[in-house]
């Protein structure tokens, strides 16, 4: 029986065109490398194999979410890592790790952020967009307005069904900045359908200042508003941040802008006065009155 050639004894050409052919371009570029680093830590051929195989999968999931940060549009990079839970009492950091396992994503579900302007919601959605492309899935990051801009022109140019097709791709579309500016009628029905289109099938993360029960005023059609909110609450979770702004917390320390004033009327953090406070007749409530049931 012949004796087996030696893996010193094929031809390099020939072992770069097979490693070609496989897709297996990890190895191939360090395969010198590789292999010098498992002769000096004495692997067995399994071993080896293994580590080849190891660096490979690396290299093609560093490939893999350079590419997709890059197709998600992201305006700044953000991480969880970075967001100041303890300037945002509100949030339950809990659920937001929940949220960071993307599991949402894979049934389809979505994510309201809402609460005034500067308290992180875009920080969060950028994240959890982050996130969600470390976990495997496709991502498309969007302003409203640039989104409703897009399929306006779309529609004008009769390619309306193909914007919305495109936009229904990425398993994961965030919507920045929803309400700070109401929408036109048709803007409004152009948004139902690509909610329509997405419902079930792509989960959608929204940031918005406006409450839900304001969304008819952001519309410009109550109907219109019932009709998107009804897919987009059926499977869903809502975080509403309550709290400060951080680009006004940060003028406030650098003294550009006064901080608001307390219950007392003084600026916060000033001396407490000595005055003793007015006494105001007032009908008390009972408890849990304005609570609806």
């Amino acid at each position: 029986m012949p004796r087996a050639k030696r893996a010193a004894d094929v031809p390099t050409d020939r072992l770069d065109e097979m490693l070609v052919r496989l897709k297996l371009s990890g190895i191939r570029d360090q395969l010198d490398n590789l292999l010098d680093e498992a002769a000096r830590s004495n692997l067995s051929t399994r071993e080896t194999l293994m580590m080849l195989c190891e660096r490979e999968i690396a290299r093609k999931d560093h490939r893999r979410i350079d590419m997709a940060l890059k197709l998600a549009h992201f305006p700044a990079v953000k991480e969880l890592a970075g967001f100041d839970f303890e300037a945002q009492p509100s949030i339950d950091p809990k659920q937001i790790r929940d949220l960071a396992a993307s599991r949402w994503i894979a049934n389809g579900e979505n994510v309201l952020l809402l609460g005034p302007p500067g308290v992180g919601k875009t920080h969060l959605a950028i994240a959890l967009g982050r996130e969600a492309i470390m976990a495997g899935y496709s991502v498309q990051f969007t302003t409203a307005m640039a989104l409703v801009a897009g399929l306006a022109k779309a529609h004008a140019e009769k390619r309306l069904d193909e914007k919305l097709l495109a936009l229904s791709k990425a398993k994961l579309l965030i919507v920045d900045e929803l309400g700070y500016l109401p929408l036109e009628p048709d803007a409004a029905h152009h948004f139902f359908q690509l909610v329509s289109r997405r419902y079930e099938t792509g989960a959608m993360l929204i940031t918005s200042n406006r409450s839900v029960a304001e969304w008819g005023t952001v519309f410009a059609d109550p109907v219109v508003a019932t009709a998107i909110l009804d897919r987009l609450l059926h499977h869903s979770h809502v975080l509403t941040i309550r709290g400060d702004s951080y680009r006004l917390r940060a003028k406030r320390r650098s003294g550009l802008i006064k901080a608001p004033p307390a219950a007392n009327g003084a600026p916060v953090g000033s001396p407490p006065s000595t005055k003793p406070p007015a006494i105001i007749n007032r009908h008390h409530e009972p408890e849990g009155g304005g609570r609806s049931s």
